[in-house]
């Protein structure tokens, strides 16, 4: 197995803990959040604890893709985080990812990042409309949207689990995680206003985030927010269309 690797200058003295944490990672480390797509551990590094992705093996086309012509998620994860840290935006501190591969094939690949601990995430919005201030949070989340748009970073999952929200006394702190998706250069009107769409089925949220972005960008409200809601209404089907065909090809499968 061929493997690749890199580790942030930060934390070049760590490395052989860290390469331990990766070869022992089925073994060690404590489970962490949902495991149903991609395996989370946290473990302890010289005191601080850290957040260990492990990537599921990608499909025979994907591991072909990956091993020749597209960057892991693991690598993009890293690097954007990187990026993001250079821009003034809140993510968890990149430590290292790993890959692993045949000479024809990607295997595995794993991403550490710095374990952070938070309030709520933006998910917490959503099911409870009746949260703490709740309006206040959802027009700062908005200010830090247009932020991320200001300074031309289009994070394609920007979706309910993938921002944390630290409440402090009169603010709020925003951090992405979920990195492996982004873009990164000038946004549109349309586009920024698209970029809302997999947050929140609730009208009233998306009246709220449509009259700060409104405010922010300098554009009438009505224009905002029939976009935005039209965007919403458009995902919310194709997700739910795409999720209907799936339940299809499992009875066929059967």
């Amino acid at each position: 197995m061929i493997e690749k690797k890199q580790i942030h200058q930060d934390y070049i003295g760590s490395k052989k803990l860290i390469d331990t944490m990766i070869s022992n990672f089925g073994v060690s480390g404590t489970p962490f959040g949902n495991q149903d797509r991609n395996s989370l551990r946290l473990f302890d590094l010289n005191g601080s604890i850290v957040n260990v992705k492990s990537f599921k093996i990608p499909n025979i086309i994907n591991q072909i893709a990956y091993r020749f012509f597209r960057k892991s998620k693991a690598q993009r994860s890293f690097e954007y985080a990187i990026e993001l840290l250079k821009l003034g935006i809140g993510t968890p501190h990149p430590i290292a990812y790993y890959e692993f591969k045949t000479p024809l094939l990607f295997k595995k690949s794993y991403y550490v990042s710095e374990q952070l601990d938070c309030d709520i995430t933006y998910r917490e919005l959503t099911k409870d409309l009746n949260y703490p201030n709740h309006e206040d949070i959802l027009r700062a989340f908005t200010r830090f949207t247009y932020n991320l748009h200001e300074k031309n970073v289009n994070f394609l999952d920007h979706s309910p689990g993938n921002t944390l929200i630290k409440i402090n006394d009169t603010s709020y702190d925003f951090f992405l995680v979920d990195l492996n998706r982004m873009q990164f250069g000038y946004m549109d009107f349309e586009t920024r206003i698209k970029n809302f769409a997999k947050l929140t089925t609730h009208e009233s949220m998306v009246k709220v985030m449509s009259d700060e972005y409104a405010k922010c960008c300098n554009q009438p409200y009505e224009k905002v927010f029939e976009l935005m809601w039209n965007s919403t209404q458009n995902f919310q089907e194709k997700y739910y269309r795409k999720k209907r065909l799936k339940k299809k090809l499992k009875f066929w499968k059967r």
